[in-house]
């Protein structure tokens, strides 16, 4: 049975949440933060056109000023409010692709100030699938940004629970929406200029862009113009040490017990889908477990495997570092 919340179709379990999604939405409107579940992970939510409130995510997350969010929006009907000279490929990606874990860069219009794209000329639009941070957006009647829930550099949440340890005392309302069916981010396609960049592989596979743009996309480096570009990224406190094969990782992790290292195994690499789903809970359980080094087997790199890929290179360029 199917009801509406925030101007969203729930099942009957969802719809009990009502109260929690209004109180979120009003927390939103007074300027304040909450934490968020999405199909990706866990975001730190405010108003996207609060400037004030959107500073605060910065200040929360001690992330760079210049490093832009994601505006959530609740339709696609949305891109017009916020982007300027759309390209058809991005209305056929966003019919296809959204509600989903596909974030789109494009020209900015007006109503995109600069705290949300760090002074750039473009910002980064999606629409989440998940019905409870839908009906929030829809009930407070304003798009948000909503970067991962963590401190920045660190691993991102996929849990309530995980959101609510890293950033629970900055925030209003956690509303919690189980576990993050897909577990890493959105892929990030470029579509700003005259050929569409993929910017961050995530849980939208790249085949899936290619198929349904009928063109071979092509990937883009430098300097970071969107989420999670930055070299080292979604690190956890321990060192993470990247392996191609499971025997290679199951013999390093031999040698350092040996030496008397406190050693961990991360290979899911049989099923990719479930190590994206369990990739940031497996990092934060070795951190909790005390773990001095992740010995982490590498996923083939297609499908979702080339997101994991990112992640665990990025995670192993800034673990061992509380500060990075």
């Amino acid at each position: 049975m199917l009801r509406r919340v925030g101007g969203v179709a729930v099942d009957r379990d969802d719809a009990s949440r009502e109260p929690e999604v209004l109180r979120a939405a009003a927390a939103l409107a007074r300027g304040e933060l909450v934490i968020l579940p999405t199909e990706t992970v866990y975001g730190l939510a405010a108003a996207a056109d609060d400037p004030v409130a959107v500073r605060r995510v910065f200040e929360v997350k001690q992330r760079p000023a210049d490093h832009p969010l994601i505006v959530h929006l609740d339709h696609a009907a949305d891109l017009d409010a916020w982007a300027r000279e759309i390209p058809p490929e991005a209305r056929t990606l966003a019919s296809t692709h959204w509600p989903g874990p596909l974030t789109l860069l494009l020209r900015r219009s007006a109503r995109a100030h600069d705290g949300i794209t760090g002074g750039r000329d473009t910002v980064a639009l999606r629409v989440p699938r998940h019905r409870l941070t839908l009906a929030v957006i829809r009930a407070l009647g304003a798009a948000v940004v909503a970067p991962s829930a963590n401190p920045f550099g660190r691993v991102s949440p996929t849990t309530a629970a995980h959101a609510a340890a890293d950033l629970g005392a900055e925030v209003s309302v956690v509303l919690d929406g189980g576990a993050c069916s897909e577990g890493v981010e959105s892929t990030i396609l470029d579509l700003s200029a005259d050929a569409p960049v993929l910017l961050r592989p995530g849980a939208l596979p790249l085949e899936a862009l290619e198929s349904t743009l009928g063109r071979r996309i092509e990937h883009g480096g430098g300097p970071s113009r969107a989420p999670g570009m930055l070299a080292a990224h979604y690190a956890p406190r321990c060192r993470v040490e990247l392996h191609e094969s499971t025997r290679s990782a199951r013999s390093r992790a031999e040698r350092l017990a040996r030496d008397g290292v406190r050693v961990e195994v991360l290979d899911l690499s049989r099923d990719v889908a479930a190590y994206a789903r369990e990739l940031y809970a497996r990092l934060r359980e070795a951190d909790a477990a005390g773990a001095e080094v992740v010995v982490a087997v590498m996923p083939d790199p297609a499908g979702v495997g080339r997101a994991v890929r990112d992640r665990l290179h990025k995670a192993s360029m800034g673990s061992g570092n509380p500060e990075s």
